[in-house]
């Protein structure tokens, strides 16, 4: 039986594992793959753009081509190869990473996904979407520095686009 309270997605990054932390972990990449503009906040400061991001660090992320503020607190940062935060409405994201061959994987859980219908649609069917897309810009940005995403556009503009 399908359970809509959680799923994971998995991705091989040929990178080393310290660079693969730090695009999630920091103000200045994770800006270039994931999020137009992230702010990480600890005892009312800002932390710096390559400063790595700590346990009960607080959020502010603005999503790109969406007029949309979300905000959360860091759950999990050891430094490594273990993140997790609060994620809106949807839970809780787990990411861990793993040493492998050839450079890391990455391993996603989104967790604790309200079961409603629309919560089912909205966020299960939404995010694991999402989050396919995201890992694969993360890959693309750290393996041959490019993105995937579409930057600068309005929600209109982006209306059924599959790279926003």
């Amino acid at each position: 039986m399908k359970s809509w309270e959680t799923f994971t997605k998995r991705i091989r990054i040929n990178k080393p594992i310290e660079e693969v932390y730090n695009c999630w972990a920091t103000k200045s990449q994770i800006e270039k793959w994931f999020l137009e503009k992230a702010d990480f906040i600890f005892e009312n400061r800002v932390r710096k753009p390559h400063e790595l991001i700590q346990k009960n660090d607080d959020f502010q992320w603005k999503w790109n081509n969406w007029d949309f503020t979300e905000e959360g607190q860091v759950l999990e940062a050891n430094g490594k190869d273990i993140l997790s935060f609060t994620f809106g409405s949807g839970g809780i994201v787990a990411v861990t990473l793993k040493e492998v061959q050839y450079g890391t994987e990455v391993e996603l859980i989104q967790k604790d996904i309200p079961t409603d219908d629309s919560s089912k649609m909205d966020i299960f069917v939404g995010c694991i979407t999402g989050w396919t897309f995201w890992l694969t810009n993360l890959k693309a940005y750290l393996e041959h520095g490019i993105t995937l995403h579409a930057k600068g556009l309005s929600q209109d503009e982006t209306k059924d686009l599959v790279n926003s």
